[in-house]
């Protein structure tokens, strides 16, 4: 008889237990939403709020730009910046970085442009062009007022040397990369917005 009533109070346990469980379970789940979340697969920072420009916002910086300018439209942009009057070695390794990073994209290459935004008003065109000899498709321009001062505000007035910025087809800022930036890294995030992308 005791065996049996044990086992009656073990049921109702039991039953006990599962018709609450899933209450308790529920609850926490909303009382926690991120516990379901994905975590973040991207290696870069995406910029929020997103900064966005227009093509008119840039110049191009030399002759070559300036005649190449329309290359901007409808491709998604892989932006180095270099923010004072010179590109020290962290910045040209970046450049170059860059490079690499397209040419991995294979077939996806050309929904792409490099750039450099060459936000230093003293910078000339025949000082610059030491910086890129050597490498004919890259789009050097000049931001106006308003990006630089966007830019300035992302990076609280310090931009560091040899940042890299991705660049939607519509001209938004997505993504920004830290100057040690890994292209392979930088690649796995490009070819993610490339495949859900339905512009460029």
């Amino acid at each position: 008889m005791t065996s049996q009533h044990s086992k009656n109070q073990k049921l109702i346990i039991g039953i006990f237990a599962l018709s609450i469980i899933p209450f308790g379970i529920a609850w926490f789940l909303a009382k926690n939403p991120e516990f379901l979340k994905p975590s973040a697969t991207n290696h870069g920072q995406l910029i929020t709020p997103i900064i966005t420009t227009e093509r008119s916002d840039f110049q191009g910086f030399d002759t070559f730009s300036q005649e190449n300018i329309k290359e901007l439209e409808a491709h998604w942009l892989i932006v180095n910046v270099i923010p004072k009057a010179d590109c020290d070695e962290i910045c040209l390794e970046a450049i170059h970085k860059t490079r690499q990073l397209r040419l991995m994209l294979n077939k996806e290459l050309v929904r792409t442009r490099r750039a450099v935004l060459v936000l230093d008003s003293n910078v000339s065109e025949a000082s610059g062009a030491n910086w890129w000899k050597e490498d004919g498709d890259l789009l050097r321009l000049k931001p106006n007022a308003a990006v630089i001062e966007k830019l300035n505000l992302l990076y609280n007035g310090q931009i560091p040397e040899g940042v890299l910025l991705l660049v939607d087809p519509l001209g938004n800022f997505m993504m920004r990369y830290a100057p040690n930036f890994n292209p392979y890294d930088a690649k796995s995030d490009l070819m993610h917005l490339l495949k859900i992308s339905q512009i460029g």
